[in-house]
């Protein structure tokens, strides 16, 4: 029986496999600070290996340094042992849902996902925070897993947030962004599939440095645009800047993981039309079949007779006779009040499409002002967002970059725009796109009009967002599609510090030795941690049945079969066992001793020997 981990996965150690793999003669042996072999990279001899001249010491290159980059880069691949909690009851219909709602740090968020959403999502967009100086930024130290730690050194205040406020007075202003974006986005590209595409919203203050973080973490073949949207139409402070340019723009950077298996869906301009005429053959449209003269050149070859109609004086047809002559006998001209037309039938015509061009103008898009005054017409006017993506940005990149069952993903959720947009172009194209969305739980003023609409937290207002765009849509569409979402919170791990640290078990009190399992953990919090390191999504179906007294635990049919109950009788296992799983998971404490342990393995080996058996 494997013993699984309970982690988010060592990145690290999987980049030194792959290197490994191609130049085992980098691979050397260290201590780590607790005296254990581990193994490491020589770098002088990588270097060596892919340069074709001497290599003699660091040389002078074109790249974005500050302070604190390898911090990232170290921060990036640092697992943690966290784990995600299932919120049932602020849910909407958890058993049928594929959207899932994630509160807490993104970062934390990113790691746990990493193994479950490997390679899967097809589309990123984040609205980070712009680091205008009244920013709140992530802090980002999860080496030490111990609370009173994190509190004692001030990297948690009372609530628990990981948050600190950025002013230009910051000796480290912008290198502190910096460092909170690149280990984000470097995990964010790992669940990027090899045809996603992420895009990243900014403004003046970051845009030059975030372009040289993703030039670095995507590779520069694989920027594809920089989006220019006339985000407000209003001008503000005009008596103090009277003379100064005002800023009406933002940007939004598009970088692929792949450039060349990016697909661009069409835009179609002929959703506008409309098809008012109807015979035996569908519905269609008139447009004129007639064409004006130009320069007095009479063209008399393009005005014969059809059906006993010659062109006036100044016109001629918009063919020649053949062609002309073919639509009439073909029934795709008709005549009103002695006037011929074209007759352009729905079923047949394919329809043109729009360019996606890189300005995106109010008119196509809005502005964070009637973004605005769309969330306050969903949520009343306390919600407490100043400014608000317009949906009908995100609705453009839907439609030209997903597809049906693509899965979408935003980590700086906010008010849940983009949760929005997805549920209103699936109701319009018919598709079923998902969502994950992700927020850090931000508590509210408790002096602030919005604490005292009922919202203690941005997550609640993100999930009440959501829940009443929902019901508009359906109302507004009749769209049968998927309104609900799964919810989940960060939390530290269901697992106790003897599961990790079992070589310390002697400074443990009795208690601890007597289960691994936090008291307060249910089966249900057990089995997401177990999805998350067996790399299942967590909007697969879950279900539980009673087995002769035990609870056992059943994902997508039998693709993982859990039961941590304690002392499972062998018929409960032989049940489990006939119904074939590809992975069983059982808690140490499950077996009655060593022997019980054995013949649950003799079992499986006869009843269903592919199973992958594992404990906790």
């Amino acid at each position: 029986m494997n013993k699984l981990t309970m982690k988010s996965k060592d990145l690290t150690q999987e980049n030194i496999d792959k290197i490994a793999a191609i130049f085992p003669s980098v691979v050397t042996e260290a201590m780590d600070g607790q005296g254990n072999i581990q193994r490491n990279i020589d770098f002088d001899l990588l270097k060596q290996e892919l340069s074709d001249v001497l290599v003699e010491g660091e040389k002078e290159r074109y790249q974005l340094t500050w302070p604190g980059k390898k911090e990232a880069i170290l921060e990036g691949n640092r697992p943690i042992d966290k784990t995600l909690r299932p919120v049932i009851k602020d849910s909407l219909n958890w058993e049928k849902t594929q959207n899932l709602y994630i509160e807490g740090d993104n970062l934390e968020v990113l790691k746990i996902l990493q193994e479950s959403y490997l390679n899967k999502v097809k589309m990123i967009y984040i609205d980070p925070p712009y680091n205008t100086g009244k920013d709140f930024l992530y802090k980002d130290n999860f080496s030490e897993t111990n609370e009173e730690y994190l509190d004692e050194s001030g990297q948690i205040d009372e609530n628990g947030s990981r948050l600190f406020q950025n002013t230009e007075s910051n000796g480290r202003f912008h290198s502190d962004w910096l460092t909170m974006m690149y280990a984000r986005l470097k995990i964010a590209r790992n669940l990027l599939r090899d045809d996603g595409v992420i895009l990243i919203s900014i403004d003046d203050n970051e845009s030059h440095n975030l372009r040289g973080i993703t030039d670095e973490i995507f590779g520069v073949n694989n920027f594809l645009a920089t989006f220019v949207w006339k985000s407000r139409r209003k001008p503000i402070n005009v008596g103090e800047a009277k003379f100064k340019p005002q800023r009406c723009s933002e940007y939004i950077l598009m970088y692929s993981k792949n450039s060349d298996k990016v697909q661009f869906m069409p835009t179609y301009s002929g959703e506008e039309r409309s098809y008012p005429h109807e015979d035996s053959k569908g519905k269609y449209r008139l447009t004129t079949i007639l064409k004006s003269n130009r320069g007095g050149n009479e063209r008399a070859t393009m005005r014969f007779e059809i059906n006993g109609y010659v062109p006036p004086e100044g016109q001629r047809w918009q063919g020649g006779e053949d062609f002309i002559q073919d639509l009439f006998n073909n029934g795709y001209i008709e005549f009103k009040n002695g006037v011929p037309f074209r007759k352009y039938y729905q079923n047949e015509e394919e329809a043109e499409h729009d360019p996606l061009y890189t300005f995106l103008s109010e008119e196509k898009t809005g502005s964070s002002e009637s973004g605005k005054t769309y969330l306050n017409n969903i949520l009343g006017n306390n919600h407490g967002f100043d400014t608000v993506k317009p949906k009908e940005i995100l609705n453009i990149f839907l439609t030209t970059l997903t597809n049906n069952g693509d899965l979408v993903m935003d980590f700086f959720s906010g008010s849940g725009t983009t949760a929005d947009s997805v549920m209103q172009t699936n109701a319009i194209d018919g598709k079923s796109r998902k969502y994950i969305m992700v927020q850090l739980p931000v508590d509210i003023d408790k002096d602030s009009p919005t604490y005292k609409a009922g919202y203690k937290n941005i997550c609640e207002i993100g999930k009440e967002r959501i829940r009443r765009a929902a019901k508009k849509i359906k109302e507004e569409t009749g769209a049968e599609i998927d309104y609900g979402f799964r919810v989940y919170r960060v939390d530290s791990s269901n697992m106790k510090d003897v599961y990790y640290t079992p070589d310390k078990l002697g400074q443990m009190n009795l208690d601890d030795m007597a289960s691994n399992i936090k008291e307060d953990r249910t089966g249900e919090d057990l089995l997401i941690q177990v999805m998350l390191e067996c790399g299942l999504e967590l909007s697969l179906p879950m279900e539980s049945k009673e087995i002769e007294g035990k609870t056992v635990h059943y994902v997508a049919g039998n693709s993982l079969i859990a039961c941590f109950d304690d002392e499972v009788s062998e018929s409960v296992i032989k049940k489990i066992a006939e119904d074939q799983p590809l992975r069983v998971v059982f808690r140490d404490s499950s077996f009655r001793d060593d022997s019980a342990r054995i013949n649950v393995e003799e079992l499986f080996k006869l009843l269903s020997p592919s199973t992958e058996i594992q404990v906790l």
